[in-house]
C-alpha cells in the first residue's frame, strides 16, 4: 500500500484528507451509498485503516466534508464570474448560466437518499444564503444602472431565481438549461 507523504505535517494532513474525500466520492459513485465501506475507502486512498480512522469516524462524515469542500468550489466560481469585468447585467448572465449547469449536472449524480444524506446540515444552510446574498446583490447592482426591472425586491428576485433555475435538475439537455436561463432572465425584466 502506497504511503502518501508531503513537505510539511499540514501538507501532509491536507494530502491525506484530500486522497480520503476522493476515495469516498469515487467509490460511492462507482458502488451506491450503502456498498462503501472506511476499509474500501482507505485501500482507494493509500492508506491504513487506522490513519482514515484518526480523519474520518464514518463513510457518511467522509461524504459530507467531500460535499461541503464541492459545494465552497461551486460558490467560488459563481464569485469569481460576480467579479469578473464587464456590467451587472452581464454579470449577472453568467453567474445564472453557471449555477443552472450546477443545478443540471448535480442531478445527475446519485440517487435521492444520496441527495438526502448531503443536502442537509449548516453548511448546506451556509451556502445558500452566501449564493442568496451573492444573487441580491448583482440583482441590486443591475437594478440600479437600469438593466433590470426594480419594482420587485432583490430578496423576492434572488428567490425566484433560486427556485427557477434548481428546475434545471429535471431538464434533458443543457440546450434545455439554456432556454430556461433565457426565460429566468425574461422574468427579471433583462432582454437576452
Amino acid at each position: 500500500m502506497p504511503k502518501l507523504w508531503s513537505e510539511t505535517i499540514d501538507t501532509h494532513r491536507r494530502t491525506v484528507r484530500d486522497a480520503i474525500l476522493e476515495a469516498g466520492w469515487a467509490l460511492v459513485s462507482e458502488r451506491g451509498l450503502m456498498s462503501v465501506t472506511m476499509t474500501q475507502i482507505a485501500e482507494k486512498a493509500g492508506i491504513g485503516r487506522a490513519t482514515l480512522y484518526k480523519y474520518f469516524p464514518d463513510v457518511e462524515t467522509v461524504l459530507a466534508a467531500q460535499h461541503e469542500r464541492h459545494v465552497a468550489a461551486h460558490l467560488e466560481q459563481l464569485t469569481a464570474l460576480r467579479e469578473q469585468p464587464g456590467g451587472p447585467a452581464q454579470r449577472l448572465k453568467a453567474v445564472l448560466e453557471r449555477y443552472a449547469l450546477i443545478c443540471y449536472h448535480r442531478e445527475k449524480h446519485g440517487t435521492e437518499e444520496f441527495a438526502a444524506l448531503l443536502h442537509r446540515g449548516e453548511h448546506v444552510a451556509h451556502a445558500e444564503q452566501q449564493l442568496t446574498a451573492l444573487f441580491e446583490e448583482l440583482l441590486v447592482e443591475a437594478a440600479a444602472s437600469g438593466e433590470l426591472r426594480d419594482d420587485v425586491p432583490a430578496e423576492e428576485l434572488a428567490s425566484y431565481c433560486l427556485h427557477a433555475l434548481a428546475a434545471a435538475g429535471g431538464l434533458p439537455t443543457e440546450q434545455a438549461v439554456a432556454r430556461l436561463v433565457s426565460i429566468t432572465l425574461t422574468g427579471l425584466g433583462l432582454s437576452v
